[in-house]
């Protein structure tokens, strides 16, 4: 069995390395292309658009690596059905059962592989990338009214709020165009800062650059707020949220990890904002990677089909459909599930056991009728 084990693995390993290289290297060279308008502009030149393709690459590793292991093991089966080796195992004892649980093991490692790609890789990466669009562009601006931050703090007279509002970061992490809007127990705006810079330190201090402190404090005799306008050059203001809380809600999703995903999410949570975007993204990066043993599953019944259901090409070609209705398969529900409110774990694990249960099922009918 450690002869037939070795044989397998090595063929398959092989088959799903060339699919993931040549994957890479069809989508390296559409980013490349896709970058080449931009040489030229704010110094930046071909060395640049390279490197910025080349961030994207361990992105696009996480994202394929499913489905480079459905076609790559698809291939290596359906190789050995054609030359009657596969038949030849099975003759030799390797029953249903056990070819399962050989190829269980490779999907095992190959899902290892995955989540260390999503989970430490690809969110440096993506970090680096773009630090180095910032560094290009002079500041990251972000989209639409920019990143949005909510807080809540204890006064005498109750509850009160904060919300905070971040335009863009530069390549040098400094947030840039802070405004915080500070609320009363009773939602009254007592106090607004702006800011053209600000460093969060390790102790949850925002030091803001060029400061514009506005209060309206209310009279005590009359009742009425009367507005204070102050400028200060540097400022200090105190805040309970961590430096990882910030970064997680001005960078990309793809620069988070799957436990940065989780801490963020329960922040939202607690601060009573929306938060279900990113709990079914916490559970589609928690989920996906095993979805490389849904893809060994579902090739194997392609070593049952004999020769002369088709050729080589034929089943590949079957693979890579597969895939792709995968792929927007688990899109798809992440969209639905976020317009329809259904519970995140169901929404991310949904595509994997429907996939699941189609192998199965067809493994199961090729094993008995075929």
């Amino acid at each position: 069995m450690r002869t037939v084990r070795r044989l397998l693995y090595r063929d398959i390993v092989a088959s799903v390395g060339f699919v993931a290289l040549a994957f890479l290297a069809l989508f390296f060279f559409i980013d490349f292309v896709d970058r080449l308008d931009d040489i030229g502009t704010r110094g930046r030149g071909a060395l640049d658009a390279m490197l910025s393709a080349a961030w994207l690459l361990p992105g696009h590793l996480y994202e394929l690596m499913p489905i480079a292991v459905l076609i790559g093991t698809i291939y290596s089966l359906a190789r050995l059905a054609q030359t009657s080796e596969f038949t030849i195992l099975r003759t030799g004892g390797l029953g249903p059962g056990r070819a399962l649980g050989l190829l269980a093991g490779l999907g095992a490692a190959f899902a290892l592989l995955t989540l260390a790609v999503g989970d430490y890789v690809t969110p440096f990466a993506e970090r680096q990338g773009v630090l180095l669009e910032a560094r290009l562009s002079g500041s990251l601006r972000l989209q639409g009214a920019g990143a949005w931050l909510k807080e809540k703090y204890r006064t005498p007279a109750g509850e009160g709020s904060v919300s905070i509002n971040i335009a863009g970061t530069g390549a040098d992490g400094v947030l840039q165009g802070v405004r915080i809007f500070e609320f009363d127990a009773d939602g009254r705006l007592v106090r607004q800062i702006e800011a053209a810079g600000a460093v969060v330190d390790a102790h949850d201090i925002w030091h803001l650059d060029r400061a514009r402190i506005t209060r309206w404090p209310l009279d005590g005799t009359q009742g009425t707020p009367l507005v204070q306008v102050q400028e200060r050059s540097e400022f200090d203001w105190p805040s309970t949220l961590a430096p990882s809380v910030v970064t997680a809600a001005v960078l990309p999703l793809e620069t988070m990890s799957t436990l940065e995903l989780w801490r963020y999410s329960r922040h939202l949570d607690t601060q009573e904002q929306a938060s279900q975007r990113y709990e079914i993204q916490f559970w589609k990066r928690a989920l996906y990677p095993w979805a490389c043993l849904v893809m060994v599953t579902l090739a194997l019944p392609f070593a049952y089909l004999h020769a002369r259901a088709g050729g080589i090409s034929l089943k590949v070609f079957g693979g890579i459909m597969l895939g792709i209705g995968f792929v927007l398969l688990n899109n798809l529900a992440g969209h639905i599930g976020l317009l329809r409110d259904w519970t995140p774990w169901i929404v991310a694990a949904t595509p994997s056991l429907l996939f699941l249960l189609m192998s199965l099922a067809a493994f199961g009918w090729l094993v008995r009728y075929r």
